[in-house]
């Protein structure tokens, strides 16, 4: 009773076991990829980061309000009085400062800007006199002031709209390169589903043939008893049996070890007990060898980013250009002072009194233009704009290398697909032969026809021909995830992987 209770747990707990490994298909191992894996994590935060560049670039040409507030502001110190006919005298000075001040900016279109802003602080003033027997004087006033303010540079390009620009494309890059991680990260995940299954497929085949080699064995063993076999063959059948075993054992850990590479590259924790369920079914299609190149060059971002980076290069041809050319700038200010002129008084009698003083004393007010422009500079900016030159017909350049290797690619990668589906075809078939020559083989083994030796070949036969059946089908499915992500165009189901095409 106590036997088949500890039976009966283990039953249980393999069953258990069995119910709590999950099950994973190529899609659905592609879906965790592209929201739980590393690199995938990796690339969005930095689309995020451009993308947050870009809004904070953005908001240069949005209003601002500034306020700063210093309680208190505290100096001492020793001031230098010059006399027109003796030495300089040292008065040691000393302040005491409260107060805040309030801008307001608001950003033109063009570049420039008017700024609203006010201060206003409170102040104690000492100073000890050197040359009147280190008399101290003291005063108490508020200063305050309202000042409008405009800016405006002339002349010369809008740097505002050029770094916003320069941030967009930035941005965009980021996308691109978060759309071709993807690409890259469905073909790894590929990659590594179809190797991970062909290593569970393997392990699977080397149990076929130890259960083959076993069953062998045991014919083996009655055909000894029965005098109908040499004692060779039956130590020749438990060499196989022993060298089965060892085989299966080493594949098992190779399968473990795939599976934690595997659940490692897509994001799974490495306890989770998975499956990878594969159907080996597929039904052919035709590829437009030029409507593949057509897409590929239309889609495919290596040249959208090779434009950018065209753009933000002439950019930096204007900005090489500036070097040269005639700068100017209009400013003007307009603002009202006042200055407490009580000698004495309360906080609210010297805030009173500088106010008035506001309205008593003129406004202050000016206006000034300017102009500049580099006489002689002995090539320095000449050069700059020759080496910018140079680069941007770089970039050209590798925009056009980019169009005929991506052609070069398309044209191959037709052709790969094409061939694996062929082989897969074939090896199909010479694996259904296979299996059928090894059952024939076996049936001839248990008639005393054919050796345990030329069994033990036709078993090696049957697993080569096997790999090289799941091999094909590995290589067809690999051809099909790199002429997805050449393309950026799923032909098995005719769209396009780019949002909007």
């Amino acid at each position: 009773m106590k036997r088949f209770s500890c039976i009966l747990f283990l039953l249980l707990f393999v069953i258990s076991a069995i119910d709590a490994q999950r099950k994973i298909t190529f899609d659905e191992a592609i879906s965790i990829a592209l929201s739980e894996s590393h690199t995938v994590h990796y690339y969005k935060e930095d689309m995020e980061a451009t993308r947050y560049s870009y809004l904070y670039t953005q908001a240069q040409f949005k209003p601002f309000l500034d306020f700063d507030l210093f309680i208190p502001s505290w100096e001492e110190g020793v001031q230098e009085i010059y006399q027109a006919n003796g030495l300089p005298v040292y008065n040691s000075t000393g302040s005491v400062k409260a107060g805040g001040n309030l801008s307001f900016k608001y950003v033109l279109p063009t570049g420039g800007n008017f700024d609203l802003s006010s201060n206003m602080y409170y102040e104690n003033y000492r100073t000890t006199l050197f040359m009147q027997n280190n008399e101290v004087l003291k005063q108490n006033q508020v200063y305050s002031r309202f000042m409008l303010s405009f800016n405006q540079p002339i002349f010369t390009a809008n740097k505002l709209k050029e770094n916003m620009k320069v941030a967009e494309l930035d941005y965009l890059r980021s996308i691109h390169y978060y759309t071709r991680a993807q690409m890259d990260i469905v073909y790894n995940v590929t990659s590594a589903f179809y190797q991970v299954y062909r290593t569970a497929f393997e392990n699977k085949i080397n149990q076929d043939r130890l259960t083959n080699s076993k069953e062998a064995f045991r014919i083996a063993k009655l055909k000894m008893e029965t005098g109908n076999l040499p004692e060779g063959e039956l130590l020749t059948a438990e060499i196989v049996v022993g060298q089965d075993e060892s085989r299966l054992m080493e594949s098992h850990g190779k399968l473990e070890a795939a599976y934690d590479d595997f659940k490692l590259l897509i994001g799974l924790n490495l306890n989770d007990s998975i499956e990878l369920v594969a159907d080996m079914e597929f039904e052919s299609f035709l590829i437009d060898r030029q409507k593949a190149i057509d897409e590929a060059i239309q889609n495919r971002l290596e040249i959208q980013e090779n434009d950018i980076n065209i753009q933000l290069q002439q950019i930096e041809i204007k900005r090489a250009k500036r070097e040269r050319e005639v700068k100017g700038n209009i400013s003007a200010y307009y603002n009202f002072t006042g200055l407490s002129t009580l000698e004495d008084g309360t906080l609210r009698d010297l805030t009173r009194s500088s106010f008035e003083n506001m309205f008593d004393r003129p406004s202050n007010r000016g206006i000034v233009f300017t102009l500049s422009y580099p006489i002689a500079d002995w090539g320095r900016s000449k050069n700059l704009l020759r080496r910018e030159e140079r680069r941007l017909q770089q970039q050209k350049l590798e925009l056009e290398d980019t169009k005929r290797t991506i052609e070069t690619q398309v044209r191959k990668i037709v052709r790969n697909v094409y061939e694996a589906d062929k082989r897969f075809r074939i090896n199909q078939r010479n694996r259904d032969a296979a299996v059928e020559s090894y059952r024939i083989s076996r049936l001839r083994f248990e008639n005393g026809d054919m050796t345990g030796r030329e069994l033990s070949i036709e078993q090696e036969r049957l697993s080569q021909i096997q790999l090289a059946y799941i091999d094909a089908y590995i290589t067809y499915r690999l051809s099909i995830a790199d002429l997805n992500r050449k393309t950026m165009y799923d032909f098995e189901n005719n769209r396009s992987y780019l949002i909007g095409n």
